[in-house]
């Protein structure tokens, strides 16, 4: 029997994205959903499977997995006839693996840091650099598109294209094109679609 797969998921949070990935997946999958605005995920239940408090969280048998990328990276791999994530072996594995990494030790920290207003770290020690440096090699990358890896549709775009559709909608991001064509792309695919349609529903549902 294969294990049940949970996802523990806030509507309108970083747990869309996995939603989404999910749906790119076809995956089966029970959705466990809890209310932000009231504290859900703050009470003993989920603090038992993420003790932070945070979403996203998947739970696959017994297995519990938190942080985003990590459960990117773990969902992708677990349904391989997706295709969606390079195996080993293949060239692309590497480039995968990087993009995967530079979103959650680079390019988020940077962007909270700048969106709080705090002072630039020494570049030597800050494990960015600098927002600059930070932000001009993700735009390289992104130029060499459609895709993070070029032609290549992975799960890597559906954490970038989540995570810069909801960071250009809060203005945290310089105004590119590249970005707004990107998410676009991203976006417009039928598994984004549909989790956003999920989203809306049970958005509408918690605020009733």
């Amino acid at each position: 029997m294969t294990p049940q797969l949970t996802l523990y998921h806030c509507p309108f949070s970083r747990s869309t994205g996995v939603m989404t990935l999910l749906e790119e997946l076809h995956a089966p999958y029970e959705l466990h959903v809890m209310n932000m605005k009231k504290g859900e995920n703050r009470e003993a239940a989920y603090l038992a499977v993420n003790p932070m408090g945070k979403v996203p969280a998947i739970r696959h048998g017994d297995a519990v997995i938190t942080e985003q990328v990590a459960i990117y990276l773990y969902l992708a791999d677990l349904f391989p006839d997706a295709r969606l994530a390079p195996p080993l072996g293949d060239p692309e594995r590497g480039p995968y693996l990087r993009w995967m990494a530079f979103y959650g030790s680079c390019f988020e920290p940077a962007i909270i840091d700048q969106w709080m207003k705090r002072a630039p770290a020494d570049k030597q020690a800050c494990g960015y650099g600098d927002f600059d440096d930070m932000f001009n090699t993700m735009m390289t990358q992104l130029a060499n598109g459609p895709y993070l890896l070029g032609d290549r549709f992975t799960a890597v775009d559906v954490l970038w294209g989540t995570s810069l559709g909801w960071m250009s909608a809060f203005g945290l991001l310089p105004q590119r094109q590249e970005i707004t064509d990107y998410v676009a792309r991203v976006q417009s695919r039928p598994a984004a679609v549909a989790a956003a349609e999920k989203d809306k529903e049970l958005g509408i549902a918690q605020a009733a």
